[in-house]
């Protein structure tokens, strides 16, 4: 993957995550980061990591993603205008995504050369492999795999206890 196509992915998908925070609809939102995953798995495939890829479309575009519209069309959330009408938190989301943009920049100009390894260099052996992502995943990330699939079943259970106390 050369440096501008690697500009042009990052450009829509730091959009389509912008897009995730800026939407004041939380389906939306949703499907802002549906794009964002997806364009995430473009950048795996080009990184010849075609099993990270298809897990990104396959876990997280696809099951996370319909757990999270359950959820929120589960809990019917209404929207509240009132949070961003106050010009203090506009303007201080302003800020800190100019900051966030003006790093992005900085990052891109002052990215190292091919040769130091930077952007066009190349990637380990194994990357993306389902031999090295089941050894690292099992092994390494262990604890934070089960505390994630946990975390996620919490989750549910209390999106279904409040959805059942505002229908009583």
């Amino acid at each position: 993957m050369g440096p501008i196509l690697f500009c042009v992915f990052a450009v829509l998908l730091i959009s389509s995550a912008l897009g995730v925070i800026v939407n004041r609809s939380p389906v939306r939102s949703a499907l802002s980061l549906v794009v964002t995953l997806f364009l995430l798995a473009v950048i795996f495939l080009f990184l010849d990591a075609q099993l990270v890829a298809a897990l990104q479309v396959v876990v997280y575009a696809g099951a996370i993603m319909v757990l999270f519209l359950f959820v929120i069309m589960l809990l019917n959330v209404q929207e509240d205008r009132q949070i961003m009408t106050r010009l203090g938190m506009r303007a201080g989301a302003a800020i800190i995504g100019a900051l966030f943009l003006l790093g992005a920049i900085r990052l891109l100009i002052h990215a190292p050369s091919a040769a130091g390894g930077g952007m066009t260099g190349a990637t380990p052996a194994g990357f993306g492999s389902t031999e090295r992502l089941a050894e690292v995943l099992f092994t390494r990330y262990l604890l934070p795999f089960e505390v994630t699939s946990v975390l996620l079943l919490v989750a549910i259970i209390g999106a279904v206890v409040l959805a059942k106390r505002s229908l009583e």
